[in-house]
């Protein structure tokens, strides 16, 4: 018998938010003979920081018997690292303006927690920011808690993201008031 060993790929990047697959198979030993071999579907996949396997199956061509080889299969290694330079992005808190009315005014939440990085879509959570006030005056919507980004499927990648926040503001401004005082008129009498 021949010894054939098929060997899928390793590879390696940074984490970008799309799976890391390599499908090329390299057959060494002593091969196959020439018009025999192999077609393969190679099913690994790295999304996350980290690795594994690069899975495949192969299914021998026809004409080729698997009784004339030896076949060995090793998997490579898909690895998915940090990014050298973070993904960043900026949380604002919803600012506002309202008019004095005597009636305690309020803002909360921000401008958007969706950010879309490279055509895939992240989500900030952990956050909260609000403000209120009934007198006029600005009132400090600050951003307060520990931001946390996940991807689609609910992963939390914040390692990969630098998050900074933006404060908003409440501002209820002042009523304009005119007095005015009569306008009259009479003929003199003495009062």
């Amino acid at each position: 018998k021949r010894n054939v060993t098929l060997t899928s790929a390793t590879d390696e990047k940074e984490y970008d938010g799309t799976a890391l697959t390599n499908d090329k198979v390299t057959v060494s030993g002593d091969g196959f003979v020439e018009g025999e071999g192999a077609t393969y579907t190679v099913t690994g996949s790295q999304t996350l920081v980290g690795e594994s396997e690069n899975t495949f199956e192969y299914t021998l061509n026809e004409g080729t018997k698997a009784g004339n080889y030896n076949i060995t299969q090793v998997e490579g290694t898909l690895t998915v690292t940090d990014r050298e330079e973070a993904y960043e992005i900026t949380v604002v808190a919803k600012s506002g303006t309202e008019k004095y009315d005597g009636e305690e005014k309020s803002i909360s939440g921000f401008v958007t927690t969706a950010f879309e990085v490279e055509g895939n879509t992240y989500t900030v959570e952990g956050l909260t920011a609000g403000a209120s006030g009934t007198d006029a005056g600005g009132y400090p919507a600050v951003v307060t808690g520990t931001a946390v980004v996940k991807d689609v499927d609910g992963n939390d990648v914040t390692e990969q993201f630098s998050v900074t926040t933006q404060d908003g503001a409440l501002t209820i401004t002042k009523r304009n008031v005119t007095l005015t005082s009569a306008t009259d008129e009479k003929e003199y009498d003495g009062t």
